[in-house]
């Protein structure tokens, strides 16, 4: 790897660690501007008792002596606090247990929307302007319209309610297989297009016409030429994709009653969980900026003539 390209990578990692500074320091001080209180809901909470929760929670100290804490706990410790209304419990172990569930579910989604989109834009660039095309065209469309709360109410209403052949809730056998493909469609008809452009603009190239002249099969042109170059948009939009899937899939497992990371962000907002919010937040946007990273080291290696300035 040459220096260019380290001093690169080292660029981005040091402005995805600014940006995850950032999102913490933004989380912190919206959350402590918003109206009410935690405790609010709390049932004839006296001055005296609600003194005492917020000294608990060291709600009680100046604004930046708070911050300074919270950042230094999660810096060093990783640690995000206690939840509020989860009594017992800490932030990061009610991440971690809906983490494990979430990651499943994204993982399969992302692989999903990956293989299936290359493959019907493949096949759509390669039979441009038949049935085959329109017909895929059509659909991508469609699911790329539709946002991820309606197709999953859809598909719930469809094979659950009507069919009974899935089940509504993601804690039963099988119960993943519609939030997987409610989360995976839109990102799957995005890669399709994108990458029937992309096979077509490649198809149309110098390099590609020359191995036709030198009697290279249809198939080893697409495989071995016309692929890889035409997967570079792809690699980019994996990190949108994956940030599309983890904000889409906080209603979708909602809806799917999916015990992951998404139904505890929205219980956390229900029952203004802070700590919980601001954790899960925090978590979340990580996430999307650390796929963002690893998608533009990955464009990088992809393609060597990327300019690195």
């Amino acid at each position: 790897m040459s220096t260019k390209t380290l001093s690169y990578i080292l660029k981005r990692v040091i402005l995805a660690i600014v940006t995850i500074w950032a999102v913490v320091t933004i989380t912190f001080f919206v959350m402590h501007a918003v109206p009410g209180g935690p405790f609010l809901s709390e049932k004839s909470v006296s001055p005296a008792v609600q003194a005492a929760l917020e000294a608990k929670y060291g709600l009680d100290k100046p604004l930046g002596e708070q911050y300074i804490t919270y950042l230094k706990g999660i810096v060093f410790d990783f640690d995000f606090g206690p939840s509020i209304k989860q009594r017992g419990r800490d932030v990061i172990t009610i991440i971690k247990t809906g983490m494990a569930v979430s990651a499943k579910l994204g993982v399969i989604a992302a692989v999903i929307a990956v293989i299936f989109g290359v493959l019907l834009g493949s096949c759509a660039a390669l039979n441009r302007n038949t049935i085959i095309d329109r017909i895929i065209i059509v659909l991508s469309t469609a699911f790329v319209s539709m946002p991820s709360f309606i197709m999953g109410t859809f598909l719930l209403t469809i094979f659950s309610v009507k069919l009974h052949i899935l089940p509504a809730n993601g804690d039963a056998a099988g119960g993943l297989i519609l939030p997987v493909i409610t989360l995976s469609l839109s990102p799957m008809s995005y890669i399709t297009r994108l990458t029937k452009s992309s096979m077509l603009d490649v198809l149309s190239q110098d390099y590609i016409r020359t191995a036709k002249a030198k009697g290279v099969s249809k198939w080893g042109i697409v495989f071995k030429h016309a692929l890889k170059n035409s997967l570079i948009p792809v690699v980019t939009y994996i990190g949108p994709m994956l940030a599309y899937i983890v904000t889409g899939s906080l209603v979708v497992e909602k809806i799917f009653s999916v015990p992951g990371i998404g139904r505890a962000f929205v219980n956390s907002i229900t029952n203004r969980d802070y700590p919980l919010i601001m954790g899960t937040t925090i978590i979340l946007s990580i996430l999307i900026v650390v796929a963002n990273l690893i998608s533009d080291i990955m464009y990088t290696i992809i393609d060597p003539r990327i300019n690195l300035e």
